[in-house]
């Protein structure tokens, strides 16, 4: 790592990148960061990766999930009350299931920069610079609005700091206490039958607790019964501002990327030789690397030889994202060449960005069923391999939004326009964001026996 600095990313090659017109003032934006509190601290992503071995070892489970892109407009309390309650939901689920300690990371206090497809957009014969999410411009096709502007990097920075005050105060609060499990249903779930199947298990949960309280065992002697802990991520995307955050550990002597406790390189970012590989070779994260159809063996393992040279459990997670007909054939040789190599990794799986899919009035959305094929694909190859299936990677919300179609709820392609409410891709809502949980379940009680 000698050759590596905080700087280094900025002689790489570099794309997704914005183009700001005053350099100055992103220079000054830059430094007035740099001097900021860190969002997370040293101790914490220290913790999450010790976690992350364990999940690499089989013997935890990783469900990370959240906004496909935060936005500024959408920032409130409720909002980060209902996703906190619905990602609780499904990690009691899957606990449950699987018998296993579940690793909560949310996309949340960060995710705000997408990469496109194209640097610009064309709408009825104008075009102009594309959205890349609310740190770097706005949504609103205009002129004004789709110009880079670094204050927005400041903005923020400011609401991921609430963000993750509010998520401590759940989580330590009282409000993760597993008494409350009954309470954390959201309204518009109930009656279905993902919810009759929560409430099944939430008086499973209830006549444990009793019985565990009878024999002296409660929330006042085992604070893990009241407690827990959401980790946060995003895709360490715009490096401006990743640089800006990334603090150099007092007692370690090790640089971590305080924006988030764990960060992730995109499909679109992950050349070894580029400025995104570059800069998280040095920073101590858990680092993920969305891996998808024209991931070759030669390119994963370069990767994982650049990313964790020492080959450290919980460093790596490698995220899949291959579609739901192509994770069975191109999954295999990856896991293949990765045991070969003897390669300490968590394997995940993100089946929404390979099941995405157009209306035929052009509306972005993913079939709920393709979702779930992918995930029973991810989970079967790593039967068949002899390997750990370690993880789910989402995109959710909890808000009762109509983005993905299918489902309990069946939402059709008419229901989508009623609430409709992403900034960039679509997302599960809670309703089939827990129904999937469960549906994992069934596969984690499977693989047990």
């Amino acid at each position: 790592m000698s050759d590596w600095t905080l700087q280094s990313w900025r002689e790489k090659p570099i794309l997704q990148q914005p183009t700001y017109e005053d350099q100055q003032l992103l220079k000054n934006v830059e430094e007035k960061l740099s001097k900021y509190p860190p969002l997370v601290f040293a101790e914490e992503v220290r913790s999450l990766k010790k976690q992350f071995a364990d999940v690499t070892e089989g013997k935890a489970f990783l469900l990370q999930g959240g906004d496909c892109a935060e936005s500024f407009a959408e920032f409130n309390a409720d909002n980060i009350r209902d996703f906190f309650k619905v990602f609780m939901q499904m990690s009691v689920i899957l606990t449950f299931a699987g018998g296993k300690p579940v690793v909560k990371v949310g996309r949340i206090a960060g995710q705000f920069a997408k990469p496109r497809s194209s640097d610009f957009e064309t709408i009825d014969g104008v075009t102009l610079p594309s959205y890349r999410g609310d740190i770097i411009n706005s949504i609103e096709f205009t002129e004004e609005a789709r110009k880079p502007d670094p204050y927005r990097m400041l903005s923020a920075y400011n609401q991921s700091a609430a963000t993750q005050n509010l998520i401590r105060a759940f989580a330590r609060g009282g409000f993760a206490d597993l008494r409350k499990v009954h309470r954390w249903n959201l309204d518009f779930s109930a009656g279905t039958t993902a919810d009759a199947r929560y409430q099944q298990l939430s008086d499973k949960i209830e006549q444990a607790l009793d019985f565990m309280e009878a024999i002296g065992i409660t929330s006042e002697t085992n604070p893990r019964l009241a407690q827990t802990v959401l980790y946060t991520s995003h895709e360490a995307l715009l490096l401006n501002y990743e640089e800006a955050l990334t603090r150099q550990d007092s007692l370690s002597g090790k640089y971590y990327d305080c924006s988030a406790h764990m960060l992730w390189i995109g499909d679109r970012t992950r050349q070894p030789d580029g400025a995104h590989v570059e800069f998280l070779r040095g920073v101590d994260n858990p680092i993920g690397v969305k891996a998808g159809p024209t991931t070759t063996t030669d390119d994963l393992l370069k990767l994982l030889d650049t990313l964790n040279p020492e080959n450290e459990s919980g460093k790596m997670n490698v995220i899949v994202r291959m579609g739901a007909d192509k994770v069975g054939e191109y999954l295999p040789p990856l896991i293949r060449a990765v045991e070969r190599e003897g390669k300490k990794v968590l394997w995940s799986c993100d089946p929404m960005h390979g099941n995405t899919i157009k209306t035929a009035s052009s509306i972005k959305t993913r079939e709920f069923h393709n979702v779930l094929k992918e995930v029973e694909n991810f989970f079967a190859v790593h039967q068949s391999e002899g390997t750990h299936a370690g993880g789910i990677h989402l995109e959710m919300t909890g808000k009762d939004v109509t983005e993905c179609i299918g489902g309990g709820q069946q939402i059709g392609e008419e229901n989508l326009s009623s609430r409709y409410h992403t900034h960039c891709d679509p997302r599960l809502n809670a309703h089939q964001a827990l129904e999937l949980a469960f549906l994992i379940a069934d596969t984690l009680k499977a693989a047990k026996k």
